[in-house]
């Protein structure tokens, strides 16, 4: 469906098809705090449906016509993207001539009355969105907010908060962030991504152009300068009179955050930046010096909010992370195995450059364990499109497995698979493995991993849940 930036009403009753999504569920988690009476349905139940039900949602699993033919009264209709037209809810909302509205705008409904903090970019939205949110709630404000995942901290993604800042991860895959109109805008980056729905490089730019040019009178883009795409949007920007805030290595503005030095540290960072002229040391629980760069838009966020930036950098030292952003997921046999989200060629390489920052020492000086990843490539589109990208990111591990495309949204194309990915991987042979059973994985993995090594799966589909089948294969090769 098409996203047209006007604001609609939602109205006292909302229907939300796929209600389980990160995004939806979010919807549906600020909704019921408010009061509005929320149904929905979805294909399976989840811990986010459970948990949604418990908060007074009526859901369904399954998609029926039915599901909206039995509410008491006519509802709003709130969809995705990934939302077919011939879902049969959609047919029938359609049918009955129900207001439909996508999910960015009904978002975007929910932040009329707040000072927004939009967070965009193709890589680094959920983190960056993530550490704002727990910066401002350390320096005591309570923040609105509805990101693309969990907090490790409550374990949910969206919350109503008494303050008046919210803030939103704005999603560029649809171009439905441009329903936004934010006080503070963040752009991590932009490089060309989900062409399967922009159709080529400059359109995908031109969404960012339209984004920028949604930005509230009075307010401020923070981007990133060491980032060619978001660089040429900071300097649109000034162009147009909007203030520009800079964070980076290559930042050079008074106002700035330059970062000046990176140093790994266990499981986290030590960052030392110098912003308005002062320096400071940043301690972070996470690592990788992409995360370093997304606390320093995080930080540049806040402060354009009024925000302190000593309570900031305080907030900052106390976010552990989202969940699938290299979650930590247990130990066996003396290996570590991590989750994560990464599922474009830039995304994974920086998350395997992470990983082998925290891997301890093992044997002689110098000598780490190994960086295995098990990694499921998303869409076929963008597995056509970035095979030789992802092979050249996977070569950064030591042992690559690589499993078939989770379709999602997509039908199946011919000629393309995982093993697309595999044979671009430039290692040798009996390094990689093109492993399209799913149920497979896990003892392979385990006949890979020996002590001291870490094993990462990585990808959007349902890779995720495999980490404690691993877990479990590798206590049986430990015995």
């Amino acid at each position: 469906m098409t996203v047209h930036s006007s604001v609609p009403v939602l109205g006292p009753r909302v229907h939300l098809i796929g209600i389980g999504g990160a995004g939806m569920s979010g919807i549906a988690r600020i909704l019921l705090a408010r009061g509005v009476e929320v149904s929905g349905s979805d294909a399976k139940d989840s811990r986010t449906v459970l948990a949604l039900r418990a908060l007074g949602a009526s859901i369904a699993v399954g998609h029926a016509a039915e599901n909206l033919d039995r509410l008491d009264g006519p509802p709003t209709v709130v969809v995705s993207t990934a939302i077919r037209e011939s879902n049969p809810e959609l047919v029938r909302a359609r049918e009955r001539g129900l207001t439909v509205v996508h999910r960015a705008q009904a978002l975007a409904a929910l932040t009329q009355g707040y000072r927004v903090a939009a967070v965009a970019g193709t890589h680094g939205k959920t983190s960056t969105s993530s550490m704002l949110t727990v910066a401002l709630q350390h320096c005591g404000v309570d923040p609105s907010f509805a990101i693309g995942g969990d907090l490790t901290v409550t374990g949910a993604g969206a919350h109503h908060g008494e303050g008046d800042v919210f803030v939103v991860e704005a999603d560029e895959s649809d171009g439905s962030f441009t329903a936004y109109a934010p006080l503070v805008a963040v752009v991590t980056n932009v490089e060309p991504d989900h062409l399967d729905h922009h159709g080529d490089e400059a359109a995908y730019r031109a969404v960012f152009e339209e984004f920028l040019g949604r930005i509230a009178p009075g307010g401020t883009l923070v981007t990133c300068a060491d980032d060619e795409g978001a660089e040429r949007l900071a300097v649109l920007a000034e162009a147009g009179g909007v203030p520009v805030r800079r964070y980076g290595r290559t930042a050079t503005g008074p106002e700035d955050a330059v970062l000046l030095d990176f140093t790994p540290e266990g499981s986290g960072s030590r960052v030392r930046a110098r912003h308005a002229g002062v320096e400071r040391e940043l301690r972070l629980a996470v690592p990788g010096e992409h995360m370093a760069l997304n606390a320093l838009g995080a930080l540049l966020g806040g402060v354009a909010l009024g925000a302190p930036v000593l309570g900031l950098v305080e907030g900052l030292a106390v976010f552990d992370g989202v969940r699938r952003r290299f979650e930590y997921k247990g130990r066996a046999g003396g290996v570590a195995v991590y989750d994560d989200y990464a599922h474009h060629p830039t995304e994974v390489a920086a998350t395997l450059r992470a990983a082998r920052e925290v891997q301890p020492p093992v044997g002689g000086p110098g000598q780490r364990g190994r960086v295995i990843v098990a990694f499921q490539p998303h869409l076929y589109s963008r597995t056509r499109t970035f095979a030789e990208d992802f092979g050249r990111s996977l070569a950064l591990a030591d042992e690559v497995v690589v499993l078939d495309v989770y379709g999602a949204r997509e039908d199946p194309e011919p000629g393309v698979s995982g093993a697309l990915v595999a044979d671009a991987v430039p290692l040798p042979a009996e390094q990689v493995h093109f492993v399209p059973a799913w149920g497979d994985v896990p003892s392979v993995l385990a006949g890979l991993a020996r002590p001291g090594d870490l094993v990462l799966t990585m990808g959007a589909g349902d890779v995720t849940v495999l980490g404690p089948e691993i877990l479990l294969e590798l206590d049986r090769a430990a015995t």
